[in-house]
């Protein structure tokens, strides 16, 4: 969607520390309305390589201070903006610019019914995980940490949609002789992921509460994953997890957790954890779940590895 742009160009940025830069752009971002964007010319990455931000590179009898993209992008979530394709002004310098995004288009703060908070018609909808490469590519080297194609038979809690078992098919080529499970509590996403395994009698979905698991009785498992969602306000972690493992999970089972390090922000996924009445991240609620996941599993003679960025994997595997 097109929107309109109000642009501020400083030229001067490029000779300026970071610690100036971080200063102006506050300011000026702070004055911005969401869709506007800021801009600002700085040394062209590409032409230099090997060289790490903050080195001193002469541009046309200047010294000036190199930077990178992936800085100049950790830079434009910091402040709540996308970064949006630079334009190039000549061989040494582009023109960076930044778009504010709106913190009201965002699932985390959509007032809906609790059932239909990440239903087919949400905004979390839109979210496809499997799309970014800093959640697929962990997500992934978790599945393949725990063989995933010995792994029979296999729980999702929190499935949603189906975006998990997605990933596990495109790499299983013995997808259809393991038996997968997927629980949600909203019903229209059951629906739609029953839609998309609908030529997969191996796989099936159950709209139901968490906290009730233990009625279903599934039977035990050799795989439990659970992504974003054990740490639900209306869920004890602790002791859900607890009788996850005494109930449902094999002795020699395996258990993929995914806790959420990242903020969904008119559609950018923003690095940083969040808690309430904090206007920063604050990430110590999350390390105080996946430290006592680590404990308790290592407890119960499981090999447990944390790996991850935006979302922080703990993957264990049973050791008896």
């Amino acid at each position: 969607m097109h929107k309109s742009a109000m642009q501020t160009v400083y030229k001067k940025l490029y000779s300026k520390l970071m610690v100036e830069i971080l200063r102006v752009l506050q300011e000026k971002v702070a004055e911005l309305k969401a869709g506007e964007t800021v801009t600002f010319k700085v040394i062209n990455p590409d032409i230099v390589s090997s060289t790490y931000s903050g080195n001193f590179i002469q541009v046309e009898n200047e010294t000036v201070i190199y930077r990178g993209y992936k800085t100049w992008n950790d830079l434009a979530h910091i402040l709540q903006c996308r970064m949006l394709t630079p334009k190039i002004l000549d061989n040494s310098f582009i023109l960076m610019r930044y778009e504010k995004l709106n913190p009201d288009s965002s699932f985390h703060k959509t007032i809906i019914e609790k059932e239909e908070k990440y239903g087919e018609a949400s905004i979390f909808s839109q979210i496809h995980k499997n799309e970014e490469a800093s959640f697929l590519y962990y997500y992934l080297q978790a599945l393949q940490n725990v063989h995933i194609e010995k792994r029979l038979r296999i729980l999702n809690l929190g499935v949603n949609s189906g975006d998990e078992f997605e990933a596990i098919k495109s790499i299983c080529e013995n997808f259809n002789a393991l038996e997968l499970v997927g629980i949600d509590y909203c019903e229209s996403a059951i629906n739609r992921a029953k839609e998309k395994f609908q030529d997969h009698k191996n796989v099936k979905f159950y709209q139901y509460d968490i906290n009730n698991l233990n009625n279903l009785e599934l039977k035990k498992f050799d795989l439990i994953i659970s992504i974003g969602t054990l740490q639900s306000s209306n869920l004890e972690f602790n002791k859900l997890l607890m009788s996850i493992v005494q109930n449902q999970l094999k002795k020699d089972g395996a258990i993929i957790l995914g806790f959420p390090n990242c903020r969904w922000i008119d559609g950018e996924m923003v690095y940083g954890a969040r808690v309430k009445n904090y206007p920063f991240s604050e990430m110590g609620l999350l390390y105080k779940d996946v430290i006592f996941s680590k404990k308790y599993l290592q407890q119960k003679k499981f090999r447990v590895t944390i790996t991850g960025k935006d979302y922080i994997f703990l993957t264990a595997t049973s050791i008896r």
